[in-house]
């Protein structure tokens, strides 16, 4: 697997790109900056730790594959390198909550999902 393989591609691993040009995070992978349209992005790794922006209890499958989860909790996760994402997360976490990520199996593929911070 690549060095910037991540989870979307069956890798235990959450990806950013910094741009070099004037520092703005982006989760997404793109080939350019969304905030200044520069081409020098460079890739990193990061940490797992975040902070709970929201929270959300599914309780209807979405699709067949899904409903042996439900219901199952869906996270917007502040990450620590600056940027937002969404994930899975346990059925306890708040909004200010210190997370910390690790991988699971969900609906046929690995997923990133969150706990509280040990």
């Amino acid at each position: 697997m690549s060095e910037s393989a991540d989870w979307t591609k069956g890798a235990a691993a959450i990806r950013y790109q910094r741009c070099a040009c004037c520092a703005h995070v982006q989760y997404f992978r793109r080939d350019f900056c969304a905030a200044c349209g520069s081409l020098a992005l460079t890739d990193h790794a990061a940490s797992g730790a975040g902070i709970i922006y929201a929270t959300s209890l599914v309780c209807r499958a979405a699709t067949p594959e899904t409903r042996a989860h439900v219901p199952y909790n869906i996270v917007l996760v502040d990450m620590r390198e600056g940027f937002r994402m969404m994930a899975h997360g346990d059925h306890d976490l708040a909004i200010g909550d210190s997370v910390e990520a690790r991988f699971t199996a969900f609906a046929g593929g690995t997923v990133p999902y969150f706990g509280k911070a040990q």
